[in-house]
């Protein structure tokens, strides 16, 4: 697994000047906008794609078949995208949370304590991102995945869509709905999601699992 992070993190910098761009945006972002938080969801999110694109490097020109010819078992292999994935998404979001209290200071645009529950509640986006986008990858191959993933996420889309309208038919406010859901707190809150997302990231992982033992390369 080692070897496979080291061969990912040198694959990385064939994109250096990619991320030099990204990370040049997100200061932009922290200079400008309002909500410096979406900064956060940003840069994490960013480092979850990334690691699809180690992915198509793997799957590029029969790689697969030449990586299980040496001595990587397919768990390690599939936990190591994991493991690269929380890294990357994690770094991220680190960076993000940076920018976002130096922002927050330096504009005076949101206190200290809110900005840290803030960065602790999106910590489970870029791992609900993962959950989905890599057994997506394992399964339909890189465009075919991401194509299968949009589709997907237009369904949801579409789901919610009507589930407001038929409220709205049946004269029921949304809003109203939400705001009389008992309130947990930020606090509250944030520890459901980042629970909720690591048994989701669980249950991924077994699936991508599944996924890549009854491939055959």
């Amino acid at each position: 697994m080692k070897g496979l992070l080291i061969k990912d993190i040198k694959l990385m910098k064939n994109m250096r000047n990619s991320m030099a761009m990204i990370l040049v945006i997100a200061v932009g972002m922290g200079a400008y906008i309002k909500d410096t938080s979406f900064i956060i969801t940003y840069l994490s999110l960013i480092g979850a794609t990334f690691t699809s694109s180690t992915l198509s490097y793997d799957e590029f020109d029969n790689g697969y078949a030449f990586l299980f010819s040496l001595p990587v078992s397919r768990k390690g292999y599939v936990a190591e995208k994991y493991i690269l994935g929380l890294l990357l998404s994690g770094g991220g979001w680190l960076i993000g949370s940076v920018i976002t209290v130096i922002s927050g200071l330096a504009r005076n645009t949101m206190p200290l304590p809110e900005i840290f529950m803030t960065s602790v509640l999106l910590v489970s986006v870029p791992v609900f991102l993962l959950s989905v986008l890599l057994p997506f990858h394992f399964k339909f191959g890189g465009e075919k995945g991401r194509i299968v993933m949009i589709a997907s996420m237009g369904v949801f889309f579409v789901i919610v869509v009507l589930g407001v309208k038929l409220m709205n038919m049946l004269h029921l406010d949304p809003d109203a709905v939400i705001d009389n859901m008992p309130s947990l707190g930020m606090g509250a809150t944030a520890a459901v999601s980042i629970a909720a997302a690591a048994l989701i990231l669980l249950l991924s992982f077994r699936i991508s699992m599944g996924i890549l033992q009854k491939k055959e390369y």
